[in-house]
């Protein structure tokens, strides 16, 4: 009897069929996740942008963002952190789910999934939440006429890829994890919360004390953020610097991507 289930094809699209499971289980909370998409940006920009942008553009002008009003020096920024959030949402909160609240990694790798099918899978639905929230944010962005649709459709593709970086770097990481209460209170306190007030996100950088400017080095909220503004309006950046920036979030993708792969096989195993 033909049961209809291709082993084959199971071994050869597993990542496919676990990133279609996750983007499922996504859809239950499409309203929720499409309130945040959509508000997130309105909220930003009115309370930030729009709000305090009008103070700092009164007071100071433009001279301490590079030239242009306060509101379009944030913009990416929070674009990028929007991804990031979105990205770290669906990247460790399915790993736990997966691995130590309700095991589901286990049943898959009783089939011919294999651990890095299931990573992948999880990459994948993580940058489809990401795509939708930054499609989304970019659109009241545009909107808002903060941005123009000729001068900043590369900051999409940009951003996807620097959050994609940071979801895969966050998967191998997760999928270390044993305790679950301590992982979250040290991700959330001492990486997520720094690395969004020390990125450069509502000044530049370099305005800031030179023994706090190394935590926006190794931040990838800084690295996106950089690009975002380069290709948003065109914010100055050198061969070398796109090429750091670029090179960071490219070895956090690779460095991420290959800690999940080992890590989920080997704790499949066990």
């Amino acid at each position: 009897m033909n049961s209809g289930i291709s082993v084959t094809k199971i071994r050869s699209f597993g990542a496919i069929y676990v990133a279609e499971a996750r983007i499922s289980a996504m859809l239950k909370w499409k309203s929720v996740i499409a309130i945040v998409a959509i508000g997130n940006p309105l909220f930003y920009l009115i309370a930030i942008g729009i709000g305090v942008g009008v103070l700092v553009n009164e007071n100071s002008g433009t001279s301490g963002t590079g030239g242009v009003e306060y509101i379009t020096f944030i913009a990416p920024a929070l674009l990028a952190s929007a991804a990031i959030t979105a990205a770290l949402d669906e990247a460790m909160f399915p790993v736990m789910e997966g691995f130590k609240w309700r095991k589901l990694f286990y049943a898959m790798n009783s089939t011919p999934i294999t651990g890095p099918q299931i990573a992948l899978g999880v990459f994948i639905a993580a940058l489809a939440r990401v795509a939708f929230t930054v499609i989304c944010y970019w659109a009241v962005l545009i909107a808002f006429g903060v941005m123009s649709v000729e001068q900043s459709w590369d900051v999409i593709p940009v951003t996807i890829f620097a959050a994609g970086a940071f979801a895969a770097i966050i998967i191998g990481i997760t999928a270390k994890v044993k305790n679950d209460d301590y992982f979250m209170t040290v991700l959330n306190r001492l990486i997520i919360m720094p690395m969004f007030l020390f990125s450069g996100t509502f000044f530049p950088l370099d305005s800031m004390p030179i023994y706090l400017q190394p935590i926006g080095w190794i931040s990838p909220l800084w690295h996106s953020t950089e690009l975002g503004r380069y290709f948003s309006y065109g914010y100055p950046l050198s061969a070398t610097m796109l090429t750091i920036h670029f090179t960071f979030l490219l070895a956090l993708l690779i460095g991420g991507f290959a800690l999940a792969s080992r890590t989920f096989t080997i704790r499949l195993t066990k």
